[in-house]
């Protein structure tokens, strides 16, 4: 079976237009570029959530739309920017709400898995509704990961769209920590919309950099995150050092 998740020639008019890409299990994989490039939209169209206007996305060499709802919500799981409920649930039943597709109803041991597993477990009993938008993303990740596991482990694609906007430097480097684990048992496959370009770098297996709704640069951070790359698509006037401790590029800004 055809274990990836491939995109042709994907267009949304007027966002986006000939996006081709392929997302195989065990990478991590991060979308960067400016404000407005279409990273979301694009998050969108490769979670079946947007229909495209042109070209094919397939999961497993299987159209998205003719997945149904149930069956590829056991495939994938997505994690919104911003997601405000409008019950005032407690954090427990917003992470179960994630084994919704599974039917089963002996799941409480996987959330309370991966609320471990996502540093939740202090939250828990707490209403969601008065968690700070940090925490509030944290168990957001919990949700998304319940919905993936099988056999105490996550399997599918996950989706995340800046998953770390609202998190503080430890729960930003415990997330991706933990992202970049989950992906080596080859089981996972998760794709990141990130804004921050150094912890793309440190993390991430493959860079894709989108310009107004274009991919004009993908592969490993050292291949993309090049200054003059940098300057032309983000229009920024930045200097590339490198990690103190890994072979990997950062960027700063120049004064």
């Amino acid at each position: 079976m055809d274990n990836t998740l491939q995109a042709s020639n994907l267009g949304y008019s007027p966002v986006l237009r000939n996006i081709t890409l392929e997302l195989n299990p065990g990478e991590l994989v991060a979308l960067i570029g400016p404000n407005g490039a279409g990273k979301s939209t694009l998050l969108r169209l490769l979670t079946g959530y947007l229909k495209a206007d042109s070209g094919d996305c397939r999961l497993q060499g299987k159209a998205l739309s003719d997945w149904s709802p149930q069956a590829l919500s056991r495939q994938r799981a997505v994690m919104r920017q911003q997601s405000q409920l409008g019950f005032d649930w407690p954090v427990e039943t917003v992470i179960a709400m994630g084994r919704a597709p599974w039917e089963t109803p002996r799941d409480g041991h996987i959330a309370l898995q991966v609320a471990a597993l996502t540093g939740c477990t202090p939250l828990w009993g707490r209403k969601y509704n008065t968690l700070s938008g940090g925490e509030q993303q944290r168990v957001q990740l919990a949700r998304a990961l319940a919905q993936l596991w099988v056999d105490d482990a996550p399997r599918g694609w996950l989706f995340l769209d800046e998953p770390t906007s609202a998190l503080d430097l430890y729960h930003q480097q415990h997330l991706l920590r933990l992202l970049k684990q989950l992906t080596t048992s080859g089981q996972l496959h998760v794709c990141a919309v990130l804004h921050d370009l150094n912890l793309a770098a440190l993390w991430a297996d493959r860079l894709l950099l989108l310009h107004q709704g274009e991919v004009v640069a993908q592969g490993s951070a050292a291949h993309v995150l090049q200054a003059d790359t940098l300057g032309r698509w983000y229009g920024a006037d930045v200097h590339i050092g490198q990690h103190p401790q890994q072979p990997t590029p950062q960027v700063f800004l120049a004064p």
